[in-house]
């Protein structure tokens, strides 16, 4: 195994070397992935806990700040980072299709519901409850072709008010919410193939001896979850898979790890360790970029150096040999 080279961090950027290996984690293609001398940039720094990003559609990047309840757009022309949206009610993952945000929200015991912003800026609520229960805290969300909507529903922190027993990933289909599976135990990231026919979850369980998988599901003709299987699971001690973005191949990137071990890690849809991109600190989410950046990987994460103790997370990007699907 690869030794772990020494980082080297100047100014906005940090060189990503084509070797760089994390411990427990073998890349197979890492070179093929990412370029070599790839630069790693901080284009926002400003966070308090960032997450979330979605290019719109003129490529900019939409993303959330939790703790201070806005949305930012990071203007991809001018460089420049600005509010989006204030009062944004705890928005932690968003997803940007024909003209429409979706949001999930409801992050620090705010309203717990998943929501649509419309083209004329109205917005909607899609979902709030489970049979007459409130919904935990909608994490993350894709959205089908069919305009169909999974998403995961954990509970990090307080349990204060919690009303369902059980963390699940639901699908909003016709109007209706319904349960795709309660096979989880806090499920967090989420992906959809490109055919539609495989649904990928993060399960990040932060409790002691919590379940830190990426795991997928086969999707039924109801959209319902069967044949869960385990591609990959972090070792305990460590931190599991926050927010995941998915390449034109199919390959998972997958924002995970802690202090050195913070990265994307990217997998294909079996499991096997493609390569490792290693980040400044905590990460939070990942997303390709719009039409016109669909090999640039856009992240959120924590804008610590190894080591360093600040709190502030931001926004990034790195150039990939990969595109966007």
């Amino acid at each position: 195994m690869l030794k772990l080279p020494s980082l080297f961090i100047a100014l906005s950027a940090l060189f990503v070397s084509c070797q760089t290996t994390p411990i427990e984690f073998t890349p197979e293609e890492q070179c093929s992935i990412v370029p070599k001398d790839s630069k790693l940039e901080k284009l926002w720094g400003e966070g308090v806990f960032t997450e979330g990003p979605t290019p719109d559609a003129e490529g900019n990047i939409l993303f959330t700040n939790i703790r201070v309840n806005k949305i930012h757009k990071y203007n991809i022309k001018t460089g420049k980072t600005s509010v989006y949206r204030e009062n944004s009610n705890g928005a932690n993952g968003l997803h940007f299709q024909n003209g429409k945000l979706f949001s999930c929200e409801g992050a620090g015991l705010l309203f717990a519901s998943v929501a649509v912003t419309e083209k004329d800026g109205k917005k909607k609520i899609l979902s709030s409850s489970y049979k007459g229960k409130k919904l935990n805290s909608p994490n993350d969300l894709v959205v089908t072709s069919k305009n169909h909507i999974y998403f995961t529903d954990p509970r990090y922190g307080s349990m204060k008010g919690k009303e369902l027993d059980f963390e699940g990933v639901f699908l909003i289909k016709d109007g209706k919410t319904i349960l795709a599976t309660k096979e989880t135990e806090r499920p967090n990231g989420i992906l959809i193939s490109a055919d539609e026919k495989t649904l990928f979850v993060a399960d990040n369980n932060n409790r002691p001896n919590g379940a830190m998988d990426l795991m997928k599901f086969d999707i039924q003709a109801d959209g319902t979850l069967i044949n869960k299987e385990i591609l990959y699971s972090f070792p305990k001690g460590q931190r599991g898979i926050d927010g995941m973005a998915m390449d034109s191949e199919g390959n998972i990137y997958a924002t995970a790890g802690l202090k050195d071990k913070s990265g994307i890690y990217v997998f294909s849809q079996e499991g096997e360790h493609l390569a490792f991109i290693q980040l400044p600190g905590m990460p939070t989410n990942c997303s390709f970029g719009g039409p016109t950046e669909k090999d640039v990987l856009y992240i959120t994460c924590k804008t610590d150096h190894i080591g360093s103790k600040t709190k502030k997370f931001g926004l990034y990007r790195i150039k990939l040999n990969k595109r966007a699907k």
